[in-house]
């Protein structure tokens, strides 16, 4: 039997969305291929029979559980699904040290971890699971889909591909090798300097207060990370952030690589104002070039939405769309 790491989970409902009385949601634990015990919320339908069709969701990158996953799990499993929320490694309530820390290859495993837990539940129909990713981690189910013929559906809601903005900055304006060369001796620079005082300097979350000149979507995130709308004490954005050095290794990997394989039902959802919409539009470009599963293949774009309304806008978020896409495809 693989042992978990015993975790301190919160007992009371500290998300900030409202709860739906007519959901079950309790705490669970499990541990993925690196050891690291991963902490989720479980949302399930009321009065549910039978084995059900199953949700793992994550992200926004540097959120946690308690902000739009849960919303997303908790609203997806009043559909009629069992759904989870969980923390990546190294951040919430989830195991792993050091803390504040990513990478590509663990946070992907956390999905194909979150499926293995779901495969094994009595309640859940092992053939009918299914990902969502946010933001971040909306580029992480993609590489997880790619590599999990388990995950028979994924929908990735405003995302990023952090592997291309973290090599080529933000609308690829850094996309050459001396700013890539800058930017490694300034990681490598700071891990000397984190070495030495035993100690990893934190990069700072969602910048605040608010500078007048702060880009668009700088102001939309601030509205919701540092705001009663979205701010949460164990959130990265809504606080200290990430390690300075905790994207060494997504400067040298590329999560995208062999989507246009991908067999199983995707779908990719962006607002058209989104400041990141180009990263959706590409991918899924790039998903159905010379792909030969093409069909079950959707990108969904929403007018006049931006980034952060697809965090946590009830009105604007395509609950419906993704209900039917699950259903069709989890069936």
């Amino acid at each position: 039997m693989i042992k978990t790491e015993e975790l301190q989970l919160a007992g009371e409902w500290d998300k900030v969305f409202p709860r739906n009385e007519e959901v079950e949601h309790k705490k669970v634990t499990f541990v993925n291929h690196f050891g690291i015990t991963l902490a989720a919320d479980m949302y399930m339908p009321k009065e549910a029979e039978g084995k059900l069709p199953a949700i793992a969701v994550s992200g926004p990158f540097g959120a946690v559980k308690e902000q739009s996953s849960g919303l997303y799990a908790q609203e997806m499993a009043s559909r009629g699904f069992i759904t989870i929320a969980f923390d990546p490694s190294f951040t919430g309530e989830s195991g792993g040290v050091p803390r504040d820390m990513n990478s590509p290859d663990i946070n992907v495993e956390d999905f194909q971890a979150a499926v293995d837990f779901l495969s094994v539940l009595e309640n859940v129909d092992p053939e009918k699971i299914g990902i969502i990713g946010i933001c971040g981690w909306g580029g992480m189910a993609l590489s997880a889909a790619c590599i999990d013929t388990r995950i028979k559906a994924t929908v990735a809601s405003t995302m990023y591909d952090m592997s291309r903005v973290t090599t080529k900055g933000y609308f690829d304006s850094a996309d050459n090798e001396e700013a890539r060369y800058q930017m490694r001796v300034n990681i490598n620079n700071q891990r000397t300097k984190d070495y030495e005082k035993g100690e990893y300097v934190h990069g700072g979350g969602v910048i605040d207060p608010l500078p007048e000149d702060a880009p668009y979507f700088v102001k939309d995130y601030h509205a919701y990370y540092k705001t009663d709308r979205g701010y949460h004490s164990r959130s990265l954005n809504s606080n200290d952030g990430w390690n300075v050095t905790a994207g060494t290794s997504l400067m040298n990997t590329r999560l995208l690589a062999y989507s246009n394989e991908i067999r199983n039902a995707v779908l990719v959802i962006h607002g058209d104002k989104a400041h990141s919409c180009y990263m959706s539009k590409d991918a899924y470009a790039d998903m159905i070039k010379d792909g030969k599963y093409t069909d079950n293949k959707e990108l969904y774009i929403i007018e006049g939405a931006s980034h952060t309304d697809l965090y946590d806008k009830m009105d604007i978020i395509p609950f419906d769309k993704m209900q039917k896409f699950f259903e069709k495809y989890l069936k």
